[in-house]
């Protein structure tokens, strides 16, 4: 009984030992947390069959998603939100994923863009790090204030819709007196043509009232002093330059065409001849056939009653028909020297034009 009692104390104290021992490395290989690793061993052995599940995105649509991170979202949160965002499948396997890279510590508050392309790894990876989020948003020469509203509707970027949007920028909406006073704007008038076209880099948090800031201010500046005092010069407003350049910008498809283009219509508005401008008619239409510039016929000419129909007003239409680049501006401004009197397109599908001096040439120069 002696030797037994011997025995099993010896070999309690080789467990002890041995024990001991294991802990000691435990610690080491650890870092100083052997729960924390144990609990890790767990989870990638629990996530060694699921690898496939993990570079698997959930399907094939390429549009970005906005997706918000508060501050102090636990993971659990955001993974539920992926779900609800149709961004990932499995709330359990993200947030286990999480754990295991220690990527849970690492998710920062931000907002993001996110696609159901990326794999649940690439998701993870891209929550830790918010400062390459940005919205890239264009506005395309000739494009009407709702037609700014609409592409910020498809592209799903912003927090706020193209309603809220067009409610700032049409006419009535408050307007900066400062602006208002440079670009010659009458009171209640809608901010068509100054909306500059261009692409911008904007900041996920960007707001209605500052992306409107930020497209006016690109008009300001590129419509430079010299610009305004040649325009004062004239006898025109900034805003009389927008109108004209508009119309030009709808005219053309080429821009090497805008300055012979305006050489027409400041000929003709030299001699008090009408601008009988077609983009004039569709822009009086107002999307009333379904589209913000439709094909239109020569009866249109007369029975479209709206003010910026130049085929029945004189002079320049009451303000812009829609948002020209610096090219038709600069061209309103600094038009060609031509003789011309007209202009219309090619037969040869060139998108070109023909300048005529009288109308019998006009005529002649058609298909």
């Amino acid at each position: 009984m002696a030797r037994y009692l011997k025995a099993l104390s010896l070999s309690l104290v080789i467990a002890v030992f041995l024990g001991g021992v294991a802990l000691v490395f435990l610690l080491i290989l650890s870092g100083g947390r052997p729960v924390d690793f144990v609990q890790r061993a767990v989870l990638r052995l629990a996530l060694s069959n699921r690898q496939a599940e993990l570079d698997q995105p959930i399907g094939t649509d390429d549009t970005p998603i906005r997706f918000t991170i508060a501050p102090g979202d636990p993971p659990a949160l955001i993974a539920r939100r992926l779900v609800e965002n149709g961004l990932i499948a499995d709330p359990i396997l993200f947030t286990n994923y999480l754990r295991l890279e220690g990527l849970d510590v690492e998710l920062e508050a931000g907002i993001y863009f996110l696609r159901q392309t990326q794999s649940l790894r690439q998701i993870a990876l891209a929550l830790t790090d918010s400062r390459s989020s940005n919205i890239t948003f264009t506005v395309l020469p000739g494009w009407r204030i709702e037609e700014v509203a609409a592409a910020i509707d498809r592209s799903r970027l912003f927090a706020f819709n193209g309603a809220q949007f067009l409610a700032l920028v049409s006419a009535g909406a408050p307007v900066d007196p400062n602006f208002a006073e440079l670009v010659g704007l009458p009171q209640g008038a809608s901010l068509e043509g100054f909306l500059f076209p261009e692409t911008y880099v904007l900041p996920p948090d960007i707001s209605a009232e500052e992306l409107r800031d930020t497209l006016l201010n690109a008009f300001i500046s590129a419509t430079v002093p010299q610009m305004r005092a040649d325009a004062q010069a004239q006898g025109l407003t900034l805003r009389d330059v927008a109108t004209l350049a508009s119309i030009i910008q709808r005219e053309a498809v080429h821009d090497r065409e805008h300055s012979m283009i305006a050489s027409v219509y400041r000929n003709r508005l030299a001699i008090g001849m009408m601008l009988q401008a077609d983009p004039t008619v569709q822009y009086g239409l107002n999307g009333a056939r379904g589209s913000w510039w439709p094909r239109i016929t020569q009866a249109d000419y007369q029975s479209v009653a709206s003010p910026y129909n130049t085929y029945r007003v004189q002079g320049l239409p009451p303000g812009p028909i829609a948002n020209p680049s610096l090219s038709a501006l600069r061209a309103a401004l600094y038009p060609a020297e031509s003789a011309y009197y007209y202009f219309r397109a090619r037969c040869d599908g060139s998108n070109l034009h023909n300048f005529s001096t009288t109308y019998e040439e006009h005529l002649a120069s058609g298909c």
